[in-house]
C-alpha cells in the first residue's frame, strides 16, 4: 500500500512538472483581427504577424504561399505577397510549436470604417432600415468591430472577430459602412471585409498617435497641454459628485443631476482601437467625422490633413484611400436661423475637410448637402452617405472608367463687371439647378464685405455658375452653401449635389483669437 502510494505520488509530480513545462512554452497566436472569416486584401502585400517563444520558428501558409520566419523579442511578422481575390472559402494556417488553423477565409477588398457617432449609428437606427436589415445575408461582406476602448499607450490587440454579413450581425453594425460595404462589393464582385472602429462624440486628436501631437508645436500648445489639468478638474468634480451622493442617500434623498463627463484624452482612441489594428492590410479608410471639431475649423484645416498622414504612416502601405463624410446640414443647440447670409463655424469645417482633398492625393469628400435634419445631428439617412462613398471608392481607388463620382466642386472665378463667372471639377455631363427652379444658396459681397443673397445663373454650356446681385455693383467674392444647415441646389446631372464653397480669403471665425 505505501509503495503504491509513493508510485503514484511520484506519477503526480512527474505529470504536475510536465503541464507546468507545457505551459511555459508559448504558442504561436495572432491577434484577434486574425480568424475565421476573414478577408484578406487582394493585390498587395499583406503583413501576418503575432507572438511566440524566442527563435521559434513560424511558418503561414494562405493561397499556395508558404512563408517562414524566426521570432525575435517574442514577435514575428512575415508577408503574404499579391493575394488573388476569391470568394471561395480557403484555409489559412500557421505552424509553430502548435498549429493554428482558420478557415472559410476570402480575399478581396478591406476597409477600415472610422469617425464619431454618425458612423457609430448602427443600421437598425437608420431610416427605414427593415428590409435592409432582412435581406442582409451576404457571405461576400465580411464584418469586424472594434470594441470600445481607451488606452494612454498602444495596445497590440483587441477582443473581437470576423462575421459573416447577415440580419443577425449587421443590425448592430455601423449603417454607413455596411451600405458602402454592400454597394462596393455589387460593384466590384470580390468580397469586402469592413473593419469598424469608431465612438460618439470623439475629436480627431483622440484617433492620432502621441508622437505626431508631439512633434508639432501648435498641437503641443494647444492639445496636449490642456489634457491634463482638464483630467485633473474632471477627477475633481467627480470626487465632488460622489460625495453629494453619499451625503444624499444619507438622507434618503437622490441626487438629481447628472455626473461630469470625463474629457477626452489626445491619442486614446487611437492607441486603443486603432493600433491594435494596424498593419493589417486595407485599402483605406472611410471617415465621418467632425461635428466635435466644429468650433476649431480652422486648427482641422491641419488636424485632419495630419490625421491622414498619420495613419497612412503607421499602415506603411504603398497606397492608402481616404475618403470621407462632409458634415451634414444642421443647425447646433438654440442657435436660430439665419435668413441672411454671414459666418458659420460648421462651414468652415466643411471647408477644412475639403481642403484635405485638395491637398492629398487618394483623398475624397462625400458631399451630404441634401441629407441633413435641421435638429437633429444624427441624420438618419444613411444608404446615400454610404453609396456616395462607394462612389468615391470606384472613381479614385479603383479608377472605374466614365464614372462621375463627385458632385461639382469650385474650381477658379473671374470677375467680369457686376458679375462673378464660377468654374467647377466634377460638372459630369452639366449642371443644373436640381429643382428646376433657378438657383439658391449663393451670396456676393464688395468690398464691404457685406454678404447678400445673389442671383445665380448656369450658362449656356452648363460648365459655370454666373453670380450677381442689383445691391453690389462691384463684386468681389462669391459663397454657395455657407451656412450650418445651407440649402442650395446646384447638383450635376448626374444627381450629385455641389460642395459648398467661398471664394474669400478673409479671417476664419474659428481661427485663434490672439
Amino acid at each position: 500500500m505505501k509503495t503504491t502510494i509513493k508510485v503514484s505520488g511520484f506519477i503526480f509530480v512527474a505529470l504536475t512538472t510536465l503541464l507546468f513545462a507545457l505551459e511555459g512554452r508559448g504558442d504561436v497566436r495572432l491577434p484577434s483581427i486574425f480568424s475565421e472569416n476573414m478577408v484578406l486584401q487582394q493585390g498587395m502585400s499583406v503583413p501576418v504577424w503575432g507572438w511566440a517563444d524566442e527563435n521559434e520558428y513560424v511558418t503561414v501558409t494562405f493561397q499556395g504561399q508558404s512563408v517562414s520566419t524566426k521570432a525575435k523579442n517574442g514577435k514575428w511578422m512575415v508577408r503574404l505577397k499579391n493575394l488573388k481575390a476569391t470568394s471561395q472559402p480557403q484555409v489559412f494556417t500557421v505552424d509553430g510549436k502548435n498549429r493554428i488553423r482558420y478557415t472559410n477565409v476570402v480575399v478581396g477588398e478591406v476597409w477600415v470604417c472610422s469617425g464619431q457617432s454618425n458612423m457609430e449609428l448602427p443600421l437598425s437606427r437608420a431610416y427605414d432600415p427593415t428590409n435592409d436589415i432582412a435581406n442582409s445575408y451576404n457571405p461576400m461582406i465580411r464584418l469586424f468591430t472594434v470594441p470600445k476602448t481607451k488606452s494612454d499607450k498602444p495596445l497590440d490587440d483587441v477582443k473581437s472577430e470576423w462575421v459573416l454579413c447577415k440580419p443577425e450581425t449587421v443590425a448592430s453594425f455601423s449603417a454607413v459602412a455596411y451600405y458602402f460595404g454592400r454597394d462596393l462589393q455589387k460593384a466590384l464582385k470580390v468580397p469586402v471585409g469592413l473593419i469598424h472602429t469608431s465612438w460618439g462624440g470623439s475629436p480627431a486628436e483622440v484617433w492620432m498617435s502621441q508622437d505626431v501631437l508631439e512633434s508639432n508645436p501648435e498641437y503641443k500648445k494647444d492639445i496636449l497641454e490642456p489634457a491634463k489639468p482638464a483630467m485633473e478638474r474632471y477627477q475633481q468634480a467627480l470626487s465632488e459628485y460622489r460625495k453629494r451622493v453619499e451625503e444624499a442617500r444619507a438622507k434618503g434623498q437622490r441626487v438629481t443631476n447628472q455626473p461630469p463627463r470625463m474629457p477626452w484624452m489626445p491619442s486614446e482612441l487611437y492607441n486603443g482601437m486603432i493600433a491594435p489594428i494596424v498593419p493589417y492590410a486595407v485599402k483605406g479608410a472611410i471617415w465621418y467625422q467632425g461635428e466635435s471639431n466644429a468650433g476649431r475649423a480652422y486648427q482641422y484645416r491641419s488636424l485632419f490633413v495630419d490625421l491622414i498622414k498619420n495613419w497612412r504612416e503607421k499602415w506603411g502601405q504603398k497606397e492608402f484611400y481616404f475618403f470621407a463624410v462632409q458634415l451634414a446640414p444642421y443647425i447646433p443647440g438654440n442657435r436660430p436661423k439665419p435668413d441672411q447670409p454671414g459666418e458659420s463655424d460648421w462651414a468652415e469645417l466643411r471647408e477644412a475637410q475639403m481642403y484635405a482633398a485638395k491637398k492629398l492625393p487618394g483623398v475624397g469628400v462625400a458631399v451630404i448637402t441634401d441629407y441633413g435634419e435641421e435638429r437633429d445631428i444624427h441624420p438618419k439617412k444613411k444608404q446615400p452617405v454610404g453609396e456616395r462613398l462607394a462612389l468615391l471608392a470606384r472613381g479614385i481607388a479603383y479608377k472605374e472608367k466614365g464614372l462621375v463620382y463627385s458632385g461639382p466642386i469650385y474650381k477658379s472665378h473671374k470677375i467680369k463687371g457686376n458679375e462673378i463667372e464660377i468654374s467647377f471639377d466634377h460638372v459630369g455631363s452639366g449642371l443644373v439647378a436640381k429643382d428646376g427652379d433657378k438657383l439658391k444658396g449663393f451670396a456676393i459681397c464688395g468690398e464691404d464685405k457685406k454678404w447678400v443673397w445673389a442671383d445665380a445663373r448656369i450658362n449656356e454650356t452648363k460648365d459655370k455658375v454666373i453670380v450677381s446681385s442689383p445691391e453690389v455693383k462691384k463684386p468681389i467674392a462669391v459663397r454657395y452653401g455657407w451656412a450650418d444647415y445651407p440649402e442650395g441646389n446646384l447638383y450635376n446631372k448626374e444627381g450629385l449635389p455641389a460642395s459648398p464653397f467661398r471664394t474669400d480669403n478673409f479671417p476664419m471665425i474659428t481661427m485663434p483669437k490672439k
